[in-house]
C-alpha cells in the first residue's frame, strides 16, 4: 500500500480557486493511478477526477469538467487538484486515493482504489 496525505483545503468564496495536494509515500508512486473523490455531509462519496500512472490520461466528473484540473508530479510523489470557479455545491471533504491494480483505463469508482488519504475540508461560501 501507499500512504497518502492531503493538504490545501480551506474556506473560499464562490468563484474562487484552491489547489489541493496529495503527497504519497511508501511505494513507487508512478505505479499508481490516482484519483480525487469528495463527500458532502449526508451524501455518498463521489468521484471528482482521476489520472493515469504517466499523467497522460485524465478523467473528470461532469460536475467539475472545465473547472478542475488534475495533475501529478511523479518526481515529487504528489498529485494535485486545481479547483477554479468554485461553487457552494463543491463544499465537501476531498480525498485522494491510489489504485495499483487497474490497467488500460483511468478508474473512477471508489471500490477500484486501494489506499485513501484522511481527507481535507473544502468549504465554498456563497
Amino acid at each position: 500500500q501507499v500512504q497518502l496525505v492531503e493538504s490545501g483545503g480551506g474556506l473560499v468564496q464562490a468563484g474562487g480557486s484552491l489547489r489541493l495536494s496529495c503527497a504519497a509515500s511508501g511505494r513507487t508512486f508512478s505505479s499508481f493511478a490516482m484519483g480525487w473523490f469528495r463527500q458532502a455531509p449526508g451524501k455518498e462519496r463521489e468521484f471528482v477526477a482521476a489520472i493515469s500512472r504517466s499523467g497522460g490520461g485524465t478523467y473528470y466528473a461532469d460536475s467539475v469538467k472545465g473547472r478542475f484540473t488534475i495533475s501529478r508530479d511523479n518526481a515529487k510523489n504528489t498529485v494535485y487538484l486545481q479547483m477554479s470557479s468554485l461553487k457552494p455545491e463543491d463544499t465537501a471533504v476531498y480525498y485522494c486515493a491510489a489504485d495499483q491494480t487497474s490497467w488500460g483505463y483511468v478508474p473512477a469508482k471508489p471500490k477500484e482504489y486501494d489506499s485513501w488519504g484522511q481527507g481535507t475540508q473544502v468549504t465554498v461560501s456563497s
